[in-house]
């Protein structure tokens, strides 16, 4: 997970950002007024940025002081020192270089909207033991930021400006998601059920051969369906169109609501997840099979598919089942949801 800061300096709703960012467990509230951190808990990182003003002679609860290089002093042996840059030309650009080297922290600011200056930041500091934060004008630069050479920086700071954008910036931070329980579900029957919608969802990222989506009726309990990765590895036949998926921050959403740019969480088989994004989803009509499997714990779990080999589910080991092929006895893989509400 990456480092989430939250720039209050010219929030007009302090109190309703800090509320929904103490929820979302946001990292850092980051202000030029040490009066802002009274009350915050221990769990979240006070940040002074005065920008051009002078440091307070009392420093309150601040645990970190980010200012320009020349602003910069000592001023409390327990307050951590990080340095602002803005990047704007090679001079500066080799300046931020230096400090992602040698810094506890760099907050950096980009003129240039290119990755490259960036990419080469983050080069620069690769084997450096401070931390990266960077200046994003919207929760979209954010995600980008993440992305960028796989690594992304280390952090980003954002000035929200709805309760919404703590949301959605805590969601991005998420470039790997945490690990989920996956249980042998153990089929009890496979029935067919007539004609429906199906949907196939074909990600923009190659999936692996244990990897896939999970997929149910019910969201409380879903099956693991994988990638057809012969010929296609990136597309996942995943059921009908009334069936859950889990999409982004755990929660779910039906097979018929992806479209083009939505995220869906990729699971491979020893529960490591991982967002992807929708290319697309193409919906046809095809005859359909009900999949009946019952969990350790004795709940069902059902899910409904295509009748068709290209249907692909995972067992135990990374076994691939087609599920025209599954028989009462067999052994899938799944993920159980605690009974909450089903959106």
């Amino acid at each position: 997970m990456k480092i989430t800061w939250l720039d209050i300096r010219a929030s007009d709703a302090k109190a309703a950002i800090l509320e929904e960012a103490l929820r979302r467990r946001i990292d850092g509230v980051v202000s030029d007024d040490v009066a802002d951190f009274d009350g915050l808990p221990p769990t979240v990182r006070k940040v002074l940025f005065p920008q051009g003003r002078h440091l307070p002679d009392d420093l309150g609860a601040t645990e970190v002081v980010i200012g320009e290089t020349e602003q910069l002093g000592a001023p409390c042996p327990d307050v951590e020192l990080g340095r602002f840059i803005e990047v704007r030309d090679p001079a500066t650009l080799a300046e931020a270089c230096q400090s992602a080297q040698d810094s506890r922290w760099t907050l950096l600011l980009f003129h240039d909207p290119t990755e490259t200056p960036l990419e080469t930041v983050i080069a620069a500091g690769a084997r450096a033991t401070g931390s990266l934060i960077t200046i994003a004008q919207d929760v979209h630069e954010a995600e980008f930021i993440f992305s960028v050479l796989e690594h992304g920086s280390d952090g980003v700071m954002l000035a929200p400006t709805t309760v919404g954008d703590v949301a959605a910036l805590k969601a991005a931070s998420f470039v790997e998601g945490p690990e989920l329980d996956l249980v042998e579900l153990t089929v009890t029957a496979t029935t067919y059920v007539g004609m429906g919608e199906s949907a196939c969802v074909d990600t923009c990222t190659y999936l692996r051969e244990d990897e896939g989506i999970l997929a149910g009726s019910q969201a409380e309990g879903m099956v693991l369906c994988v990638s057809d990765t012969a010929p296609l590895p990136f597309r996942v036949n995943a059921g009908a169109i009334h069936s859950y998926t889990l999409s982004h921050y755990e929660r779910t959403s039906y097979l018929s609501e992806l479209r083009s740019g939505s995220k869906v969480t990729a699971v491979d088989m020893k529960g490591r997840t991982r967002l992807v994004t929708v290319g697309r989803v193409r919906i046809e009509s095809h005859p359909l099979i009900s999949v009946d499997a019952i969990a350790p714990n004795g709940r069902a779990v059902n899910l409904i598919i295509e009748d068709a080999r290209h249907v692909r589910l995972l067992g135990p080991g990374g076994v691939v089942l087609a599920g025209t092929e599954l028989r009462p006895g067999d052994a899938i893989l799944g993920h159980l949801r605690c009974p909450i509400s089903e959106k």
